[in-house]
């Protein structure tokens, strides 16, 4: 067989361009490319969890007043505005979950200010707005929205406020009637303002101004679109949850996986020859697709979130393994290199797609009934399962056969037969 200089010239720039993938995932240097290194290195910009990184642990207490007492469907109502609360303060993959009768456990990670975690978590955020008789015309449950500005001209940082069908029929009924009298606007029984009505104002909006930042400000929208709280709510325990643990751990388990992926490496190099050497190769394309997923899906990654993309990583090995193992029989059969290729691939398909289905639909209970780091694990477990599904079936049989048409390995030896 002579040597095909096209499929080898395809083979080298793929060996180069992966290389250059790799070094650009995982070296800051390469973040001065125009345009592209704002997305690199894309080891860095993958989020950490609490674990990891530390952040804030917060435990919330419900109590009993006359106006609203605890019950199981006031803590899951309680649960729901804490998650969006949270949800809307932009973090990532939080802990919310109850402990007890009426008790919540909130864990955020990052590096959080564990008094403004408590202020943005527990304010009631209870909207008014009052007549100069007191009387309360529209509040926050006829809200619709609440969005943060700044106006582009005078600078003027403000909430926009939307009503829904009833809060604007009362809010327009309401300025129709007090036309060239003030309306206080009260949030958590604080006057934020009391603007004159100059007119009637039909169409369900009005405006809260006077905030410092725009920061303040979108903490208010925020609260106000999630809600106000539907019991009272104490702190019995607010804490920063330091790095160290999770830093030390994280650095174990890099040892520990770099020692793990290693040895995988060499085995399959020693016992597979060249078709080993294709798997190792497409075992680090592997890795760099998950990763640009992780990054691309703002995936937290969790101490458990790495034992899954280890176990993931264990899944694409087997499914080499059995691919070889048949490559091999079919080449002391006596088919040639390239029927025993396909042939292989063939009869390893469906114990693959078996096996990977199953760990996959595990993966899918997990995610639906876990909570906190089992959805993190579950959402890395499936992730790298189609991806170790495409690079163990798609991937490494095209650079087979890529190298096989090359002419570069000629002896079936090299492929374990």
């Amino acid at each position: 067989m002579k040597l095909k200089w096209n499929k080898i010239l395809i083979l080298a720039g793929l060996v180069i361009l992966v290389a250059l993938a790799t070094a650009a995932a995982v070296t800051p240097a390469f973040k001065n490319i125009p345009y592209l290194g704002k997305y690199l290195p894309l080891i860095k910009d993958v989020t950490l969890g609490l674990d990891l990184q530390g952040g804030v642990h917060v435990v919330l207490e419900a109590k009993d007043t006359p106006e609203a007492k605890v019950t199981q469907e006031s803590m899951q109502q309680l649960m729901a505005v804490i998650q969006r609360r949270v949800d809307q303060f932009g973090v990532a993959e939080p802990v919310i979950q109850q402990q007890g009768r009426n008790r919540l456990i909130v864990e955020i990670a990052g590096r959080i200010d564990p008094e403004e975690a408590v202020r943005n978590l527990v304010k009631t955020a209870y909207l008014e707005f009052k007549t100069m008789d007191g009387k309360t015309v529209v509040t926050g449950a006829d809200l619709k929205d609440a969005v943060e500005s700044k106006d582009p001209t005078s600078g003027q940082v403000k909430v926009d406020l939307t009503f829904n069908a009833a809060g604007a029929k009362k809010f327009a009924d309401a300025t129709a009637a007090n036309v060239g009298k003030p309306i206080a606007i009260i949030l958590d029984g604080k006057v934020l303002q009391s603007p004159v009505v100059k007119e009637p104002i039909p169409n369900g909006k009005a405006q809260i101004t006077g905030y410092e930042s725009l920061e303040e400000a979108h903490n208010i929208a925020v609260l106000l679109r999630s809600g106000a709280l539907p019991v009272k709510v104490e702190v019995v325990e607010k804490r920063a949850v330091g790095p160290a643990l999770g830093a030390d751990s994280l650095q174990k388990s890099k040892h520990a996986g770099l020692v793990g992926v290693l040895a995988i490496l060499i085995f399959m190099i020693m016992y597979y020859r060249v078709p080993g050497l294709v798997a190792d190769f497409a075992l680090l394309i592997y890795a760099l697709i998950v990763l640009a997923i992780y990054v691309g899906m703002n995936v937290t990654m969790t101490l458990p979130g790495i034992a899954a993309f280890l176990l993931s990583l264990g899944i694409a090995v087997d499914a080499n393994v059995i691919i070889f193992e048949r490559l091999k029989e079919e080449l002391r059969a006596g088919k040639s290199l390239r029927s025993a290729i396909d042939a292989g691939f063939k009869r390893a398909f469906t114990a693959i797609f078996d096996a990977n289905a199953t760990t996959l639909i595990a993966a899918v209970v997990l995610y639906f009934f876990g909570m906190g780091s089992v959805r993190g694990f579950a959402i890395t477990l499936g992730i790298g399962i189609v991806a170790s599904m495409f690079t163990a079936i798609t991937v490494t049989r095209w650079l087979l056969h890529l190298l096989a048409g090359s002419g570069l390995v000629r002896n079936v030896r090299a492929y374990g037969a």
